[in-house]
């Protein structure tokens, strides 16, 4: 009857006769030293259908020694009547009781009476209470103990004074089904339970949770899956630990017993239930019907999961659909549930009906998921042909619209007839959600090749401009005059008519609404106008460049475009001013953008500014008191946006343009190399020594021509007049980066000579001139390049110090 096990330590309540073991019970209470606990100590017991795996579960969990059944040997009753044990290793003192259990074939007609009491005396005596159930019993009415928690919940009520317990819904066997979708069901369950019991008027308005609060775990097969059985239990074992502490699984009961008159208290409860005439059970014939219907709808569905059919449409449906789908699944649905209905055909009709209800539940909820998936490669399917159709008609050339709206419908009406072949008739499932979310994707794969086609229309259009607008501009503002921006203005509004227009008749197939094509049609002349005014932002920024090139040209050239041949007899002061008045127009054709039609003055300022001689000097004399026109950021009457060159930047561009062109100006000034007579006569009086030394002394004077050709060659090698000609700071900064270069190159040149056939020394010479020259070129060119960067650097800073006008 006693038994103990290093820490733990077990023994017979109550027997199955509904005797209480007095004695055996106080000499376990004197072994575990209870009495010493005072109210420290947590009382938990199971209750639950028999073979259910009570014992199985307590030892696991709380490593105690309860009798276990043995499988091999058949399903039986194992525990009788109710045991009691200390858990090892668990603090507080924890005692468990491992009720007989429930629906057992060997107690008879009658077994529920027992049943009924020890389950009211493990709520009467227990902080926890764990109720041991199948995965696969939730909702029955018999299976899942609803019958016995109504009469327990009715007869503590008026039998003993309100406690706080915890019912611990144990789910065994747990399926696929999540706990968060089960534990809901449970919670209701036993609400409407409480509902339902008729209430005292002490108890009248007393809320579930003054009486019991609800927990609900679950755990997988003990025979299938042992090791993650075990791995949960473990977890589940741990909110053992302090369970009557604040926040523990038992932290707040109420009306606990202190330890030294445990027993005594047990011996009192279990008298008044048994004295109890209210606990009568409904008939057991009921219950038999239950138990038996739910075996055969247990094998049945077992019988199903293992169908050979079944397996292999359920295996096919994963990798791909299944012609006949729902044709097949009926049969295989159709055949099980009629073996069920020749089993049961003996049972409370009741009963065999609510099983086999739930049965139907069961094999749908199984066969759910192959069901989900025969849908969703029905709609992958008909989205891969949806997309190659909708793109083979718009490469033939159909209107985007047209081709969206006719493939679209082909395909929904292929997906219904799809549907229509994978029906089960047994359910009334909603195909809705995936006809919906293959309507959603059709759309949602439209949307975007609409906007990778519009995309594509507009960069294409967008292209088009930018290339019809870019060089025009270009060559526009490089020969500006008076008629530059009227010519811009044309050349834009013609281009942009044009795209516009084509763009038009292209969105034509889109079936737009006129506010969307309205908007990329506006985008497209914004961008147009883009281009244009990037364009002269890009010219405005080399004004200086394009302003010396001017000046070059027409002080170069006469009227008739032809080179000058400088005479000495032209007037360079008039030729100085056309030229210079032209790049100053050039420069007021830049200084802004004039695409609109508003008028400004920006050229006669520059002109009154900058060319008017007479005005300059009395500005200069006066200029404390006198406002310069071109002191300014903006320009009257050209908002900011539209600046190109401000006037303040004008300014310092007209003083680098004359400091750069002065040079050109006087050096046609002055044409004759030769010194004043004067000097002449100087060098010969002064240098007559000199002379009659080198008549003695041949040599001085070899050495003399020598050097002559060695700078003549250096001469003509960099390029000295023509690299002064843009100055003289950037003269030297060339001729310095150049010099080293080219002595080392005319050394080379020198030893290949010596190196050569006296026969080719003619080709030679003629090769030599042919690359100085073009060396000569290209470092006229380099020269300009760097003056030019020079230039630009300097268009950022104002000149300190003002230039001399003509």
């Amino acid at each position: 009857m006693f038994a103990t096990t290093e820490e733990c330590c077990s023994t017979q309540l109550i027997d199955g006769d509904g005797t209480f073991n007095d004695i055996g019970t106080e000499r376990f209470i004197k072994e575990i030293k209870l009495a010493e606990c005072g109210l420290s100590y947590a009382m938990v017991s199971i209750m639950g259908p028999q073979s259910s795996g009570k014992s199985t579960l307590l030892n696991h969990l709380f490593y105690t020694n309860f009798r276990e059944m043995d499988a091999f040997k058949g399903r039986s009753q194992t525990t009788k009547g109710i045991w009691m044990a200390k858990c090892a290793g668990i603090q507080p003192c924890t005692l468990i009781m491992d009720l007989e259990g429930t629906d057992g074939r060997e107690r008879g007609e009658d077994d529920t009476a027992f049943e009924k009491q020890s389950a009211l005396f493990a709520l009467a005596v227990s902080d926890i209470v764990l109720i041991n159930m199948w995965c696969h019993d939730i909702g029955r009415e018999q299976a899942a103990n609803k019958p016995l928690l109504k009469t327990v919940f009715q007869v503590m009520m008026r039998l003993f004074s309100p406690r706080k317990t915890t019912l611990m819904f144990v789910i065994r066997d747990k399926t696929r089904t999540p706990l968060e979708n089960l534990e809901p069901v449970l919670r209701e369950d036993i609400q409407k339970i409480w509902d339902s019991v008729p209430k005292p008027l002490a108890h009248k308005e007393t809320p579930l949770s003054d009486f019991f609060n609800v927990e609900v775990v679950a755990l997988s097969s003990y025979e299938e899956k042992e090791e993650l059985f075990k791995e949960q239990v473990a977890n589940l074992r741990q909110r053992f630990f302090h369970s009557i502490a604040p926040g523990g699984l038992a932290g707040d009961r109420r009306g606990v017993v202190p330890a030294s008159g445990f027993l005594f208290s047990a011996q009192q409860i279990w008298k008044v239930i048994k004295e109890n005439k209210d606990l009568d059970l409904p008939a057991h014939k009921v219950m038999v019907a239950t138990v038996r219907c739910e075996e055969i709808a247990n094998e049945k569905y077992s019988g199903f999961t293992a169908n050979e059919r079944w397996c292999l449409l359920e295996e096919a449906v994963q990798s791909g659909p299944v012609a006949g789908f729902g044709k097949k699944l009926n049969s295989i649905l159709y055949s099980c549930l009629s073996e069920y209905d020749a089993e049961v055909a003996y049972f409370d009709e009741g009963v065999r009906s609510s099983k086999r209800k739930m049965l139907e539940e069961k094999l749908l909820q199984l066969v759910q998921p192959a069901y989900n998936s025969m849908l969703g490669h029905l709609r992958s399917g008909t989205l891969e042909k949806f997309k190659e159709a909708f793109e083979k008609a718009l490469n033939d050339g159909e209107g985007f619209s047209v081709s969206a709206r006719n493939c679209t419908e082909s395909c929904m009406a292929l997906f219904d007839e799809g549907y229509e072949d994978a029906v089960v008739e047994l359910s009334n499932w909603d195909s809705s959600k995936v006809r919906d979310k293959l309507h959603r994707d059709i759309d949602a794969h439209v949307g975007s090749v609409r906007v990778a086609k519009l995309s594509e229309l507009t960069s294409s259009y967008e292209a088009k401009m930018n290339e019809a607008l870019s060089g025009p501009v270009e060559a526009l503002l490089d020969g500006a005059n008076d008629g530059t921006w009227p010519s811009i203005k044309k050349l834009l509004q013609r281009e942009t008519e044009s795209a516009v227009s084509g763009l038009c008749s292209a969105l034509s197939g889109f079936d737009m609404d006129e506010k969307e094509k309205e908007k990329m049609l506006m985008r497209l002349e914004d961008y147009a106008r883009g281009v244009v005014e990037t364009k002269t932002r890009e010219e405005a920024g080399r004004a200086l460049i394009h302003m010396k090139d001017r000046f070059s040209t027409l002080f170069s050239h006469d009227s008739d475009s032809m080179p000058r041949v400088w005479t000495g007899k032209e007037d360079i002061r008039a030729i100085t001013k056309t030229a210079r008045s032209a790049s100053l127009k050039l420069l007021a054709v830049m200084a802004a953008i004039r695409l609109d039609d508003n008028v400004d003055n920006i050229e006669n300022t520059l002109a009154s500014a900058l060319l008017d001689t007479k005005n300059n000097a009395v500005a200069t004399d006066r200029s404390i008191t006198t406002f310069d026109p071109l002191a300014s950021s903006t320009w009257e009457q050209v908002p900011p946006a539209k600046t190109l060159i401000t006037p303040v930047q004008c300014k310092s561009l007209w003083r680098q343009f004359r400091a750069e062109t002065e040079y050109t100006e006087a050096n046609k000034r002055n044409n004759n190399w030769l010194p004043p007579p004067w000097a002449i006569v100087a060098l010969i009086v002064l240098g007559f020594n000199e002379f009659m030394t080198l008549l003695r002394n041949p040599l001085y004077l070899g050495a003399i021509f020598v050097g002559f050709l060695i700078v003549k060659a250096l001469w003509v090698q960099l390029d000295i007049s023509g690299e002064f000609r843009n100055g003289a700071l950037p003269g030297l900064l060339s001729v310095s980066t150049k010099f080293l270069p080219t002595v080392m190159n005319l050394l080379k040149k020198l030893a290949e000579e010596g190196k050569m056939p006296a026969t080719n020394n003619s080709q030679a010479n003629q090769s030599v001139a042919s690359k100085s020259f073009q060396n000569g070129s290209t470092r006229s060119n380099t020269s300009l390049s760097a003056s030019s960067g020079i230039t630009a650097s300097g268009n950022g800073n104002e000149c300190s110090s003002p230039v001399k006008e003509e």
